[in-house]
């Protein structure tokens, strides 16, 4: 399929990726409960449809060459995703290792592929080095959560509660699912124009920008 006549592109997964990550991050946010069997439901759900959608990405938007990393990015979310979904592996070190593994294997494949679309000149590569540093953060600040963690607070008027490792853990990805829905919504209603799509050479834009007075 020729890219005119493809009616699912790249701003499409942006925006249906936001609406998956948003899900996410309003069932943590609105939740009473920030355990591991809540996190890991959480966490399931949003791996497996993120997977679905880039397997059908891998053929309805890109080229034969580059399907690679859609391809890659469905088969650890799926992987991760169906293991976090079984009720009875649902524990706080599993909640860990599975989102740890998949932020820094799938943040890794993402940051990959999208300095290797930035070389090629793809206007979409800054989206997909900014979403794959964001998983790698996210993996990086889940491993910084000491095993264990507790520590007991108090709010005047509400009582004593403890702050645990879980909580926090799940918070972040709750935090992570937000700005990922964030960015990439924004990413996907921004439309992008490049000199060849405008019919427009790079000369052309520079002559056009210092007959208004302004360099690039």
């Amino acid at each position: 399929m020729s890219a005119p006549d493809r009616t699912f592109t790249v701003r499409h997964v942006q925006l249906v990726r936001a609406l998956f990550a948003a899900a996410a991050a309003l069932m943590i946010t609105f939740s009473p409960d920030h355990s591991a069997a809540v996190g890991l439901s959480v966490f399931s759900g949003f791996a497996l449809t993120t997977a679905l959608l880039m397997a059908l990405s891998a053929w309805l938007v890109h080229p034969a060459g580059s399907r690679w990393p859609s391809v890659l990015l469905a088969v650890l979310g799926g992987i991760l995703g169906m293991a976090a979904g079984v009720p009875a592996w649902r524990t706080e070190d599993l909640f860990f290792v599975l989102v740890v593994a998949w932020g820094l294997s799938t943040g890794a494949v993402e940051l990959i592929a999208g300095l290797r679309a930035r070389r090629a000149g793809d206007p979409s590569a800054r989206d997909a080095i900014t979403v794959g540093a964001l998983g790698i953060l996210l993996a990086v600040l889940l491993l910084l959560i000491p095993a264990g963690f507790s520590q007991p607070y108090a709010i005047k008027g509400a009582g004593e509660f403890v702050l645990t490792g879980i909580i926090l853990g799940v918070g972040i990805f709750g935090g992570y699912a937000a700005i990922v829905a964030v960015f990439l919504g924004i990413a996907g209603l921004t439309p992008t124009r490049t000199p060849a799509a405008a019919g427009t050479t790079d000369d052309e834009v520079r002559a056009a920008d210092a007959a208004h007075g302004g360099e690039r």
